[in-house]
């Protein structure tokens, strides 16, 4: 739908950060979105005692241009599909002596000729062929004030002997290997070995290197890719996240350290899903799953259902473990973002530590268990019932009206004997949809939050900074994408429910009426009878009641009077809202 992404909430990727001197806002002010500083540590954050100091290139590194699924990663016109290319030419400038190097490296590869560094000064530099009468010759010289190098002079022309082979490639140096290997390794979801590292070089440029610089190599990309090692992601955090509050006003970032300036938590919550939440219908799904970098840790994650039965992500967070110190944590954050909804749900697995967070933070709001999951559980406890269980413990859970719940209630214990002291001491209310004092309307599971997890377990393994980068990249979008579909909506509910709204029609149709007064109707429907009122908006099915959308008996009701069925459906469902 198109409230839920709105216009003015757009994301904006974080500029490069010149340095945590130029990046840090002043300790005694506080930014734009309200959040102070001791929100967001100030300084380089560290995971573990004595990690050598992160140097300035690294922290001056691209943030936008270096995550995984960036293609603009690398420039366009010195970067191709193996990494650094193109002609060397006189006043070509480079970035760093660095780029010039690999460079003049990849080059030397692809033309099958080796170099060697003539002289080398911290102004200039001079490499000519390994040929001591060859002509080809490279210098260049670093910009004044500035870490630019410029290529001042090029003897293009090799006048070595055709037959000459040097004995080895000494151009094939781990560093150039990743540079020229760095494009491949853009999808956090390749399987990329340092086999596939040595057949490409193999490939590419005739070269023969060792498995030992294949692995090198490719970590090095890695390195690239992810904004340093994860000791240096870690430093680059604070910076980052400055960064992203400040090109996307009204994110909420909190970053706790410990008092020896360790990392702790991290929470974000996006503005676009601050500013979309109240448009949502207010049943949250929690969950955490494992991180699985070098320092492992947990990451948490708060969703929702839009209009149109999309994943609607609210909130991330990451602490070191499933523990009611950081489930505590993570949802008292929730709270103070996205405040206390009367009618509030959240939905979860049967956690021990998520309980006790959830009675803690939200003690007013309902918490619903998952329905699968507590399925899973019963499978556990009753191993020789699973086929029983299947058959008839869903419906029990999904149906909507206490008198279809008895009778499924009765069938399902008299199924699986023990089940029913097990599934009341749970509590009905946690695991029904008939018994739930607050609506869960359809989410009936964390079937969303899977999915979100399962859409990040492969940047899951990546560093703390680049992580953040990348859910920063797949929020962005989908909301862009999901913002463009709801501005060409031109009907009045979302694709899904105006299906859903069809298929009840068809089958209204078939349904007798019979009015009673002027609001109140008996609809046949079978076997069966309900009573529709439309002065109460109910329906004995309890279907119009619990999901804010009119059940077939009620669409009957309105194929026979004058009532319009948008009328009827719940703001949540509607582009006007």
């Amino acid at each position: 739908m198109e409230m839920p992404y709105p216009a003015h909430s757009q994301f904006v990727a974080p500029t490069p950060i010149p340095s945590f001197v130029d990046v840090l806002p002043n300790a005694s002010e506080g930014n734009e979105q309200g959040t102070t500083t001791e929100d967001v540590c100030t300084t380089p954050v560290e995971p573990y005692q004595n990690v050598p100091p992160i140097p300035i290139s690294v922290v001056e590194a691209d943030v936008e241009g270096s995550g995984y699924g960036d293609q603009t990663c690398v420039e366009e016109g010195i970067y191709g599909e193996c990494g650094i290319l193109g002609d060397i030419e006189e006043h070509r400038i480079f970035r760093s002596k660095k780029e010039l190097m690999t460079c003049l490296s990849i080059t030397a590869m692809t033309e099958k000729f080796q170099y060697k560094v003539f002289k080398s000064k911290p102004s200039f530099v001079v490499v000519c062929c390994v040929h001591t009468s060859c002509s080809w010759r490279v210098r260049a010289k670093k910009l004044v004030e500035s870490e630019y190098w410029m290529v001042t002079k090029y003897e293009k022309k090799h006048t070595c002997p055709t037959d000459f082979k040097p004995v080895r490639r000494r151009q094939a140096i781990s560093w150039v290997v990743g540079e020229s290997v760095k494009r491949k390794l853009i999808n956090p979801g390749r399987v990329y070995r340092p086999r596939d590292v040595m057949d490409d070089m193999k490939r590419k440029f005739g070269v023969d290197i060792s498995y030992s610089v294949a692995w090198r190599g490719r970590e090095c990309a890695y390195d690239n890719l992810r904004l340093g090692t994860p000791e240096q992601s870690y430093k680059l955090l604070p910076g980052y996240l400055h960064m992203l509050m400040d090109t996307n006003p009204g994110s909420v970032v909190n970053l706790e350290v410990s008092d020896g300036n360790k990392f702790q938590y991290l929470f974000i919550a996006f503005a676009a899903s601050i500013h979309g939440f109240s448009y949502c219908r207010p049943v949250i799904s929690i969950d955490a799953t494992h991180l699985k970098g070098k320092y492992k840790g947990v990451l948490f994650t708060a969703v929702c259902h839009d209009a149109n039965q999309q994943i609607f992500p609210l909130s991330f967070g990451v602490g070191d473990s499933e523990n009611d110190a950081s489930w505590s944590w993570f949802l008292g954050r929730v709270k103070s973002v996205f405040g206390v909804n009367p009618a509030l749900v959240i939905v979860s697995d049967r956690h021990r530590n998520i309980n006790n967070a959830v009675k803690e933070v939200f003690p007013q709001a309902f918490h619903g268990i998952c329905m699968y999951h507590l399925l899973n559980n019963l499978k556990t406890k009753f191993r020789n019932k699973t086929k029983e269980l299947e058959q008839h413990y869903i419906r029990t859970a999904k149906t909507y009206n206490l008198q279809d719940f008895h009778v499924l209630f009765y069938t399902l214990c008299s199924a699986v004997p023990g089940v029913k002291e097990y599934l009341e001491a749970v509590g009905l209310d946690r695991w029904t949809r008939s018994h739930a004092p607050s609506r869960r309307y359809n989410i009936m599971t964390t079937n969303i939050s899977e999915s979100l997890n399962a859409v990040l377990v492969k940047v899951r393994e990546l560093p703390i900074t680049a992580f953040v980068n990348e859910i920063r990249l797949l929020c962005q979008k989908w909301f862009h994408e999901r913002r463009t579909k709801a501005g060409g909506c031109t009907s009045m509910m979302s694709k899904d429910v105006e299906t859903k709204l069809e298929q009840r029609k068809d089958r209204a149709q078939a349904i007798g009426v019979i009015c009673a007064d002027q609001y109140t109707f008996d609809v046949v429907d079978s076997d069966r009878n309900y009573c529709v009122d439309m002065a109460l908006w109910t329906c004995t099915c309890w279907k119009f009641q619990l999901d804010q959308l009119p059940c077939d008996h009620v669409l009957a009701v309105v194929h026979k009077t004058p009532y319009q069925a948008y009328d009827l459906c719940s703001l949540y469902y509607t582009r006007e809202f």
